[in-house]
């Protein structure tokens, strides 16, 4: 069978380390001679975020659930046992990464990390991209002369950060002296706060610390 028709399929090794439901989609999948690209028709999402739920590092929806069950033949109350918790996300691989393919990816971040910071900085300011309010999708690409490309995107929501103060007081003795800690918060991400409410945190603190010292 030529690579361009072969799909993906768990690796044993790689199991032990994902949640048990991850076995029975990757088999239903193989049994069917399924690609990532046709579970993503079928349930309407990317191919990475369908290849993240069998991963177990993506949450499913209802429907997600509804559509596989349909698609791969797995009982649907088999998965919405398996598939109705949250994602424990982060356990797939060592790190560094062995797997070559997934060591390139790796290496980009270490050799290009702080170009895509820089530029980022310039064209955003200070923050950061989120990785949750995030998607990406991955192409083939084949130039002029044949030579092949992967191109991927990585499209997250870009997260403005500023600096709160935060004020303390000593847990050692009443009415003990006040200590300041500065650190950056991301608004729309500290404790779930929205924009608004992270601003208004901030200003807060801020209040707070002008009146304490003045």
């Amino acid at each position: 069978m030529p690579d361009s028709q072969k799909i993906a399929t768990l690796d044993s090794s790689l199991a032990e380390r994902l949640p048990a439901y991850s076995k029975t989609l990757f088999d239903a999948k193989a049994s069917k001679k399924l690609s990532f690209e046709r579970i993503a028709e079928e349930l309407g999402r990317g191919e990475v975020a369908v290849a993240a739920l069998f991963y177990g590092q993506a949450q499913a929806s209802e429907e997600d659930i509804e559509k596989l069950s349909g698609l791969l033949g797995v009982p649907k109350a088999e998965l919405e046992g398996a598939m109705g918790g949250f994602p424990d996300r982060g356990r797939a691989g060592p790190m560094p990464p062995v797997e070559p393919l997934i060591y390139r990816l790796y290496e980009i971040v270490q050799n290009y990390g702080y170009a895509f910071k820089g530029v980022i900085n310039e064209k955003f300011g200070d923050g950061i991209m989120s990785a949750i309010a995030f998607s990406s999708k991955v192409d083939k690409e084949v130039d002029a002369d044949g030579v092949t490309w992967v191109n991927i995107t990585l499209r997250g929501k870009w997260v403005t950060c500023q600096m709160a103060v935060m004020l303390y007081q000593s847990p050692n003795c009443d009415g003990g002296p006040l200590w300041v800690r500065g650190y950056y918060l991301c608004t729309g991400f500290a404790k779930g706060y929205d924009d608004e409410q992270a601003r208004r945190l901030s200003i807060g603190m801020q209040f707070i610390t002008k009146r304490a010292f003045g």
